[in-house]
């Protein structure tokens, strides 16, 4: 059995799909296929069932799928071993963060880090705040980078930037709405921390978030900024964001005072960072913070 059988199994297993699988691992189906039948053959146990066109795992499969598991993730933390004694001349940098920092705060960072070490391999991924801490804790990934609030025991959370959340319209919108009822809101979808935060924020401001008027959900600031910009609707996004569209008189900013917002770097408080992880959190944790836009500022309804 070896380290790629492992990797083969485990994969077309986790999506009960040998073309899926397949290609999470870069190969081909037929690679994958052949490999799964030696082992199957090797050890004369029967892993899948070919249902019609598709398969699904055995109970041998099922009780070998665990191990395999545990058995990859000690190789792979072997692995890792080495490549620290290696002085971060080769390896891996496995992050996730979610959208904003990803799109805006990060990329600098990571293009710091990777001109600083050529030789360790960037695996990064973007997604929403509770995706990314849900990977830190299962060990998917190394290091998360959020903006939203996290209170999960196992992680600790490191604060190494913040921006602010502020409210926009079309700068052809007419002011003439000032209550948060009163007005058409696109937002982020639920998990995401620009989301969370802003539902927070204009709680504190006292006004009840179930009661806004929420249009239209989307997953991605740059979809909310083309729909704002087309609309009279209003969103609650990042200075980051929405700087540009500001500075050139496309968006305007409303009087709602939301609070900052820091950018947490993620970790689980009981597993060892590998070298390249531990290089990357010295960086963040010295990058200077992001600097807010001037023009527009909000002020307190």
């Amino acid at each position: 059995m070896t380290i790629e059988q492992l990797a083969i199994f485990i994969a077309v297993a986790e999506r009960q799909h040998l073309t899926r699988g397949a290609s999470a691992i870069g190969l081909t189906p037929s690679a994958a296929s052949a490999a799964i039948k030696a082992l199957e053959a090797f050890h004369a146990v029967r892993l899948f069932d070919r249902v019609g066109r598709g398969i699904e795992l055995t109970r041998d499969g099922c009780t070998f799928l665990e191990e395999a598991r545990q058995t990859l993730a000690r190789l792979r933390q072997a692995e890792r071993v080495l490549d620290d004694l290696g002085g971060l001349r080769r390896g891996d940098l496995d992050i996730m963060a979610s959208q904003t920092v990803a799109n805006y705060w990060l990329p600098q960072r990571l293009f710091r880090f990777a001109a600083s070490y050529p030789g360790i391999s960037i695996n990064f991924t973007p997604a929403n705040t509770h995706d990314v801490a849900a990977a830190v804790l299962s060990g998917a990934a190394e290091l998360g980078v959020v903006e939203g609030h996290i209170d999960v025991p196992a992680l600790s959370v490191r604060p190494i930037g913040h921006d602010r959340l502020v409210v926009v319209s079309s700068a052809a919108l007419a002011l003439d709405k000032r209550h948060p009822t009163d007005l058409e809101w696109i937002m982020r979808e639920p998990g995401s921390g620009t989301r969370t935060e802003f539902e927070a924020g204009i709680n504190r401001l006292g006004f009840d978030p179930a009661k806004l008027n929420v249009v239209l959900t989307l997953p991605t600031n740059e979809a909310i900024l083309n729909a704002v910009l087309g609309s009279d609707c209003v969103a609650a996004l990042s200075e980051m964001v929405v700087a540009p569209f500001v500075e050139a008189g496309r968006l305007q900013i409303l009087p709602f005072a939301l609070p900052r917002r820091d950018f947490g770097l993620l970790t689980h408080r009981e597993r060892a960072l590998s070298t390249a992880a531990k290089a990357f959190s010295a960086l963040c944790l010295d990058a200077a913070a992001p600097s807010a836009i001037s023009a527009g500022a909000a002020q307190p309804l």
